[in-house]
């Protein structure tokens, strides 16, 4: 704490900034509010995430087998190429966080003559996993972005809550002792020098 001039102009400066501080602590703690519950929506999206995932490589278990079959166990790749990864931004609670949009792949023409005919089912869950996955990488950043941005406003709570607020109160407490004691001091002396006038008079 710095030192505490024992002034008006000291007494008022404590004042504003304790009324600042009041100001802006609700704003803090609703932000912090809604930082938690994008958090646990967060949170939510990736269990959901990681459900649908679960479900898409059953599904491709099925089809596992049919990988194996000559020819077909190297075709998948060639098949199956990304081109990029679209993605927007949301701002939430304050914090610019990316959200998925799709996956782009590069088009690959191939014979339907000569390939297998549930080559084109593969791909399609080939594409699904890539983009749950892709996905699910994308909301875990999110879930951090929004992690560090509760960090720092719950810091900024507390500091406010029990730091700055208390730390105002006391130092407007002792000027106000201080300036009073000065007060009643000053009346003591008044009273005094009259007194002593009256004496010196009489």
């Amino acid at each position: 704490m710095a030192k505490i001039k024992f002034t008006k102009t000291a007494l008022k400066k404590q004042r504003d900034a304790l009324k600042q501080f009041k100001r802006f602590l609700p704003t803090l703690q609703l932000k912090k509010q809604q930082l938690q519950m994008e958090i646990r929506l967060s949170q939510k999206r990736l269990q959901d995430n990681e459900a649908k995932e679960t479900e898409v490589k059953a599904n491709l278990d099925s089809w596992v087998a049919m990988f194996a079959t000559p020819g077909a166990d190297g075709l998948l790749p060639t098949l199956v190429v990304v081109d990029g990864i679209d993605t927007g931004r949301r701002n939430i609670a304050g914090v610019d966080v990316p959200v998925f949009d799709r996956v782009r792949y590069c088009t690959v023409d191939y014979d339907l003559f000569d390939t297998e005919p549930w080559l084109d089912n593969a791909i399609a869950m080939v594409k699904d996993l890539i983009a749950v996955r892709t996905e699910h990488e994308i909301i875990h950043e999110q879930f951090l972005l929004l992690s560090q941005e509760l960090r720092t406003t719950t810091q900024r709570v507390n500091l406010f809550e029990k730091v700055k607020i208390p730390e105002c109160k006391a130092v407007i407490k002792k000027i106000q002792i201080y300036m009073g004691d000065m007060d009643t001091a000053g009346v003591a002396r008044s009273k005094i020098a009259k007194k002593k006038t009256q004496e010196v008079a009489a």
